[in-house]
């Protein structure tokens, strides 16, 4: 087992007012940083890093950036155009916890070397121009947004994908699967990992030190639990924050998630369905827009408490929703668990505290304050700075166009009889259905510039080569058992 007392932890920076340059040398100093690690986020949300020493890391570098060859990022520029820049945040430096030698981390925006202009496939500039529309709008000047990312941690997952073999093995001592084993006990059955105490929750210290290093790294979270599946689904909450701020610190948690969970020998997944026959792991995303310091979501009189404008809201993000999806569910696993049976939210319909309903209104506290919705259709293996400006994007457009969804309904969706289900549209039955629905609706995103044309035609065009076709192109193990006699 780990030791969290031996890990370094970082500093804690909470609500602090922006770090400068100067200052930011000076956190490096103060820390006795003798590393530092410079990362960017690709199109479709990976983290990149490089390394440089502490002591070439000077003031000046915030302004001349550090080149990288962005031909070798997926997405980025072709080979001809592949010089880039990077340029360090420094607002956004925190202590790493996992290396013995003593390293700080700076995110970076990526900006064209000649012109110096921001990079328009660079997702955080996306979410920042994002923060911008929105002001010039005059609804809203500030979204927050609370992602529920769940992840699953296995004893042990590997896969072969060889053009002779093809398969992959997953263990975990949760899984109802070893229960028979000698020395198994207290295992979870499947959809039976619903806050279950130890020794059935087997993970209860591994998740409090995800939660703590979290907490060093800057990210305040809120609760830690077991999800409902076996096999070591779990999920930490973190507190809601401004757009940018908040992919920001996603990225951290993947990266503060699957090193822990490295740090003890086991294997932290973000997949969405990773198992057969079980829940599958989401991402929900409550979302508010406020104006001068007060929340434009309440009104008393409301359906659930909501004001007009989140009900218009509410319209924009369920018009787009297939589009949005190509970003918030942006994997072809995503539509594994976007399938009936297992609590996932296909439904395109709204409801009160109704879990059924692809967006809920949270109605455990009665403050204005509190007034929120959620949007439960997104999934963690999203890029948080293209899946969240989206929305935020979408729900502007419902309330710039007064969209009307559909009147709520405050029954079990999964259990309405056929006739009742009607009507209701539901989510896209693959990815590239997504992709798909994105290429015919994506005019609400090219607003204020927030997203180009460039990008989606990027986005889309790639997802569909390297992922819609290379797992169409396949043979699937299950079609030997379906097939191999045929």
């Amino acid at each position: 087992m780990a030791n969290l007392e031996a890990r370094n932890l970082g500093v804690v920076r909470r609500e602090s007012p922006q770090m400068k340059p100067k200052q930011a040398i000076e956190f490096i100093k103060e820390n006795e940083c003798e590393l530092i690690d410079i990362r960017f986020t690709d199109l479709f949300g990976m983290w990149h890093h490089f390394s440089v020493p502490a002591v070439a890391f000077r003031e000046d570098v915030f302004e001349d950036g550090l080149g990288f060859d962005g031909s070798s990022i997926r997405g980025f520029q072709a080979i001809d155009q592949s010089d880039m820049l990077l340029v360090p945040d420094p607002d956004t430096l925190f202590v790493d916890p996992f290396h013995d030698y003593k390293t700080a981390v700076i995110i970076c925006d990526i900006e064209d070397p000649i012109t110096r202009e921001r990079y328009s496939r660079d997702p955080r500039y996306v979410a920042k121009k994002g923060e911008a529309y929105l002001k010039s709008t005059g609804i809203a000047d500030t979204a927050f947004f609370g992602p529920e990312a769940e992840f699953f941690i296995f004893d042990e997952l590997t896969y072969d994908t060889s053009p002779h073999r093809m398969g992959f093995a997953i263990d975990s001592l949760e899984a109802h699967w070893n229960s028979a084993k000698p020395g198994s006990s207290s295992t979870i059955g499947p959809k039976g990992g619903y806050f279950p105490c130890p020794p059935v929750d087997k993970l209860q210290d591994i998740r409090s030190e995800m939660m703590f290093t979290l907490l060093g790294a800057g990210v305040d979270t809120e609760v830690h639990h077991h999800e409902v599946a076996t096999a070591g689904q779990c999920e930490i909450d973190m507190k809601f924050d401004t757009l940018v701020s908040m992919c920001d610190k996603l990225q951290k948690y993947k990266y503060i998630v699957r090193n822990v969970a490295a740090s003890y020998g086991m294997v932290a997944t973000f997949m969405p369905k990773p198992l057969y026959g079980d829940n599958g792991s989401g991402m929900h995303v409550h979302q508010s827009l406020w104006k001068n310091g007060k929340t434009i979501m309440y009104d008393e009189k409301g359906y659930a408490g909501l004001s007009d404008a989140s009900r218009w809201y509410i319209g924009g993000l369920l018009k787009h929703a297939a589009a949005l999806l190509a970003f918030a569910a942006p994997t072809t696993n995503s539509y594994r668990r976007l399938v009936p049976g297992y609590e996932a939210p296909i439904n395109l319909i709204y409801s009160s505290r109704n879990r059924s309903a692809c967006i809920r209104i949270p109605m455990y506290n009665k403050s204005p304050k509190a007034k929120r919705i959620e949007f439960r259709a997104p999934d963690p293996t999203a890029n948080g700075y293209l899946a969240m400006t989206a929305m935020m994007m979408a729900g502007l457009d419902g309330i710039q166009n007064k969209i009307e969804p559909m009147k709520p309904i405050d029954k079990d969706l999964y259990e309405l009889p056929p006739a009742e289900k009607k009507g209701i549209p539901q989510t896209p039955g693959s990815l590239r259905a997504a992709l798909l629905a994105l290429k015919d609706d994506h005019q609400f995103l090219l607003k204020g510039d927030v997203f180009t044309q460039d990008l989606i035609d990027t986005y889309i065009d790639w997802k569909l080569v390297n992922e819609c076709d290379a797992i169409d192109l396949r043979p699937h193990p299950y079609e030997f058992a379906m097939y191999s006699d045929s």
